[in-house]
């Protein structure tokens, strides 16, 4: 039994509670079997119908339709107990072409990976500049055909520790849970990573590696109260969900 507790809670309308309920046992295998050996990171999963309310020390990830609809739950950052949470954007992914339940894995595995959003790897360039790349482990490799099924179900690929690791020569290692990436911040086509150059004085701003023509790819511009978004915020703006 992991220390960690995190309800799906289902607040969509486009998905009922049963499909929401069928994924949950395959991103459950996915933190268990594949990501917590990596990561040292375990979890578990409990779904919550729409009628109901995840109980006192769960974290969330919350199932929505977009990030408009979000706002009954007021684009919140945190639960109402100050636990991490995150958004699953149904309906914006259906639009898109692309599925939720990648995006509900991709959440989950970030979520685990960097629950308060503050870690970070530095790479010196040189002197007294570097780049901080943030401890995101979906992003680089993030399009839906570049992850993999269980029992049917979709979820992401994510990287292993190596790939935040600068000395790892390429192909020296593992760097992600599909094998497509060969050395360290490489980042596969789609795929892109929140960075900050110092002493630059630019801010953070994001690196992409364009998608092959005709594939979809997820929306660069972070919606709003997603991790993206929230790591360019400073803490004082993060406000609590009141369900």
């Amino acid at each position: 039994m992991a220390s960690i507790k995190i309800a799906v809670w289902n607040q969509s309308t486009v998905l009922n509670d049963p499909v929401v309920n069928a994924a949950a046992p395959a991103l459950q295998i996915q933190i268990n079997r594949d990501f917590a050996p990596v990561w040292g990171v375990d979890a578990d999963l409990t779904f919550v119908p729409k009628a109901q309310r995840p109980g006192a020390g769960f974290w969330w990830l919350v199932v929505v339709d977009d990030s408009d609809v979000a706002g009954d739950l007021g684009y919140h950052e945190l639960t109402d107990q100050g636990l991490p949470l995150g958004y699953v954007f149904a309906r914006t992914d259906q639009q898109a072409g692309l599925k939720w339940t990648v995006t509900a894995s991709h959440e989950l595995l970030e979520m685990l990976g960097d629950p308060d959003i503050n870690l970070y790897a530095f790479v010196q360039t040189g002197g007294n500049a570097g780049t901080f790349y943030a401890y995101e482990v979906c992003d680089p490799c993030e399009l839906d055909d570049q992850g993999y099924a269980i029992n049917g179900i979709q979820v992401s690929n994510f990287v292993y520790p190596a790939w935040f690791e600068g000395f790892r020569a390429q192909g020296s290692t593992q760097f992600d849970h599909q094998k497509l990436i060969d050395q360290p911040f490489k980042l596969l086509p789609g795929g892109y990573s929140s960075v900050l150059d110092i002493p630059s004085g630019l801010g953070w701003y994001q690196i992409n590696m364009p998608a092959p023509e005709g594939t979809q790819a997820r929306k660069m511009q972070p919606p709003l109260g997603s991790r993206r978004e929230r790591r360019s915020r400073t803490r004082g703006q993060w406000i609590k969900s009141k369900p």
